[in-house]
């Protein structure tokens, strides 16, 4: 099973991915790190230098070339489902999972003094934050919201993840 795991930055789908492939004995790949990885730059560099426009446009490539094994769980960027046809895409070719969080949530675990490294949070702080999370999420719902799960972030344990699939563990070797 190919499980896609979308939603705002910060709502742990790095974290819950990695734990989630490790339990279920799948293979965990974050697109923003192979996205790096391929480009030789980090995020915020890649924006600087060449745009957003570039930015998604080589980030949709990637997701939609990509030779995903069988067996995978996939992190993606915070705003790749809701460009060009990405979350069609992800339906059409795997399991998708929304990790959803409330604005205040997500800007409690954003609102650090790295925040600088996230390009789209223009190093705001406290209701500054929330208020552009808040309209980030106005505006990427109607895309998240076309998971085939929505699952509530704030709770969430790799083990409710599975159960909630009806995913199980893959022999190893």
């Amino acid at each position: 099973m190919r499980i896609f795991l979308v939603g705002f930055m910060g709502c742990g789908k790095t974290t819950h991915g990695r734990k989630l492939a490790n339990k279920l004995n799948y293979e965990f790949i974050d697109l923003d790190k192979l996205f790096e990885d391929r480009t030789g730059m980090s995020i915020p560099e890649y924006f600087n230098r060449f745009g957003e426009q570039a930015f998604r446009e080589y980030e949709r490539d990637m997701l939609q070339s990509y030779p995903f094994s069988e067996n995978v769980v996939i992190a993606t960027g915070g705003g790749l489902p809701c460009f060009f046809d990405n979350m069609t895409w992800m339906n059409e070719h795997g399991t998708t999972v929304y990790i959803s969080m409330s604005p205040e949530a997500l800007a409690a675990r954003l609102d650090t003094p790295n925040v600088h490294e996230r390009p789209a949070l223009q190093n705001l702080r406290g209701e500054a934050l929330v208020n552009l999370i808040r309209e980030r999420l106005a505006t990427r719902g109607q895309f998240y919201s076309q998971a085939q799960h929505i699952l509530d972030g704030m709770s969430l344990t790799a083990e409710r993840i599975a159960g909630h699939l009806g995913a199980s563990p893959q022999p190893l070797g």
